[in-house]
């Protein structure tokens, strides 16, 4: 099959012929109809300590439909049922796979980070575990979203106290920024305030939830006052470079909550005694629940959330390596999906 492997930090993904995925026990392999290119792609093909195992094929946020089917797989799944997957193997047996957070697994292997095989390739493989049906009404593209609209919803969930009539500052108007933005306002936040430099990405998250922008470059608070008549009860922290959990300790009010989404390889300080004088919650969540990818599966198929602007471009094998790689410099591109028939 056709894949975009990594090689090493600093040279662009290389598309090779590698070979065809078969299904293990409980597994199915699927052809990828659209795979986007995530934040987390690009810091793991980044120069850090933690580096990705050369010939990975990166993609785990993707869907398909199912060309083959593996022993002992869970009853009712045939082939050409379309899916989308969380991207994690779990083991199957323990409590945290039972309760549909494989992530917690002690023995689960990730899809397309250098464990098993992601989605930016003609086919790859899943755990049937692991999979949610796409209803017809969901597209190839609504498909491929599922999974970054799981991670915000993941974290918008976990508020203490709910959204309901809250004051919300978003810092960052990316993918997740935006997807975050979505499920406040899905939730009944009061305001909605996003805090980002590209003014394409911020202009795009008004159609999605955002009620207010502020300049990330100038006096936000001062901003978010004005637009608001109060201070933030709740920060999302939803860029991932050092520096933005300190910004947020010092935007926050006294027994404001922050949740930390973006996600940050690289170190990082702020100083303990400023949260610990406001009295700040701050929680730091990743990936998502089984049951995450099946509220946003349902609301799509629902037609209660329209996401499909979102994908603000759909590349072919040929182009994928320059626009992964330009997607390392902000831009007003939102999510690049690969799509392996173009």
């Amino acid at each position: 099959m056709k894949a975009a492997v990594f090689q090493e930090p600093g040279k662009p993904l290389v598309i090779e012929t590698i070979p065809d995925p078969s299904p293990d026990i409980g597994e199915a392999v699927i052809r990828v109809k659209h795979c986007g290119i995530c934040g987390t792609d690009l810091h793991a093909t980044e120069r850090h300590g933690a580096r990705l195992p050369e010939g990975t094929v990166l993609g785990h946020e993707f869907a398909g439909e199912i060309v083959a089917i593996g022993r002992d797989a869970p009853e009712g799944w045939k082939e050409g049922d379309r899916l989308c997957a969380l991207p994690f193997i779990g083991c199957g047996k323990c409590l945290a796979c039972f309760q549909g957070k494989p992530w917690q697994c002690q023995a689960k292997r990730i899809i397309g980070l250098g464990e098993v095989p992601g989605g930016l390739a003609e086919y790859t493989r899943v755990h049937l575990n692991e999979a949610i049906r796409l209803p017809a009404p969901v597209t190839w593209r609504e498909g491929a979203l599922v999974e970054p609209l799981a991670v915000a919803l993941h974290a918008v969930r976990g508020v203490r106290n709910g959204l309901a009539g809250k004051n919300v500052l978003i810092i960052g108007a990316g993918p997740i920024g935006l997807t975050t933005a979505l499920w406040c306002s899905f939730f009944g936040a009061r305001h909605v305030i996003v805090s980002e430099l590209d003014q394409g990405r911020a202009q795009l998250s008004l159609k999605y939830g955002a009620t207010g922008l502020v300049d990330a470059g100038g006096d936000v608070i001062s901003e978010f006052r004005e637009l608001t008549g109060g201070a933030p009860e709740l920060i999302f922290e939803c860029v991932g470079v050092p520096g933005m959990i300190a910004k947020c300790i010092g935007f926050a009010p006294y027994g404001g909550e922050i949740i930390v989404v973006g996600f940050c390889t690289k170190p990082d300080t702020f100083m303990p005694a400023l949260a610990m004088a406001n009295e700040l919650s701050i929680r730091f969540v990743l990936a998502q629940d089984k049951s995450d990818f099946q509220f946003v599966v349902d609301m799509l198929a629902a037609n209660r959330i329209d996401v499909e602007g979102m994908v603000t471009d759909v590349v072919s094998f040929g182009e994928l390596p320059s626009a992964f790689e330009a997607l390392r410099t902000p831009t007003s591109q939102c999510k690049v999906l690969l799509d392996p028939v173009l």
